[in-house]
């Protein structure tokens, strides 16, 4: 794992976290509508929604008074690209598999 992918998995881990980021995936969001949605205090949001953007996941923008949360895409992307590397594992395995067993086939 990369020195930038493990602080976004080890974020993840929380549950909580989760639900912070499947919020803002849906859409950018100040803390009180995030925490509306969830058994935790704002300021408990708040630290959460800090903990994510140090980690890359999510941004945030002034407006007015409020912060707005969105996705970080480059923190995402990295994640991706981290776990695309065993997706492409496995599709390669898949690939001479399934080869094999079309020769076995043809034999």
């Amino acid at each position: 794992m990369t020195n930038r992918t493990a602080p976004a998995f080890d974020m993840l881990a929380d549950p909580t976290r989760r639900a912070i980021l499947e919020h803002v995936g849906r859409g950018p969001a100040a803390v009180g509508e995030i925490a509306a949605g969830l058994p935790v205090s704002r300021p408990a949001v708040s630290q959460h929604l800090k903990l994510l953007k140090e980690a890359g996941l999510v941004t945030e923008t002034a407006s007015g008074t409020r912060r707005i949360y969105r996705i970080d895409p480059r923190g995402l992307g990295a994640m991706r690209d981290w776990l695309d590397q065993f997706w492409k594992t496995s599709l390669d395995n898949f690939a001479a598999y399934a080869d094999a067993q079309a020769r076995e086939d043809q034999e």
